[in-house]
């Protein structure tokens, strides 16, 4: 066979994926599971304010890893733009994984985007309704992601970064997602 003709399917996707969470995480601890599935997103502020520009995207999410983690993939602008489109300066396309850290009572986060060189490390942890991540970009600077807004079939997705000056909070981006029908292309 060759390398190329190789069926991910039955190699790597399915060592990867995982049907459901692990036994030994507790139900009060799944803070990602709910995100399994396919979502579109509204794009309102990306590095700048994109209020008036619109900008959509994807998200894909799935347990991986004998189910101790949550793996997504976060594409702007979707798969069907940047193949129909030259790619803008401002796209993403990048991936979380979200591992379940039994000894720390939380989940370990990191995202990478390799077009950009973006790597974010942080921990998830649920605070009140909403589900916080905290941590720091690759440069050290501090960085709140938050899951707000939540329901089964949407969220709002905000990610914040504390400005130079140590005090403010800058927004670096806002997602408002949808989750989309079974009907619907993945």
């Amino acid at each position: 066979m060759n390398r190329l003709e190789y069926n991910l399917d039955s190699g790597f996707h399915a060592a990867l994926s995982a049907p459901a969470r692990a036994a030994d995480i507790d139900a009060a601890d799944d803070l990602y599971g709910w995100l399994i599935g396919s979502w579109d997103m509204d794009v309102v502020h990306y590095r700048v304010d994109l209020g008036s520009a619109r900008r959509r995207g994807e998200i894909h999410f799935s347990w991986v890893l004998e189910g101790r983690a949550v793996q997504d993939v976060w594409i702007m602008p979707p798969l069907t733009a940047q193949r129909d489109a030259p790619t803008p300066g401002d796209a993403m396309y990048g991936t979380t994984l979200r591992v379940w850290d039994p000894a720390l009572r939380a989940w370990r986060v990191t995202y990478l985007n390799p077009r950009t060189g973006q790597r974010d490390e942080l921990v998830g942890r649920r605070i009140g309704e909403h589900l916080v991540q905290i941590g720091t970009h690759a440069d050290g600077t501090p960085i709140r992601w938050n899951f707000t807004d939540i329901t089964p079939d949407s969220f709002r997705w905000t990610g914040v970064a504390l400005a130079q000056d140590g005090v403010t909070w800058t927004l670096e981006a806002e997602f408002h997602a949808r989750r989309r029908s079974s009907s619907q292309p993945t």
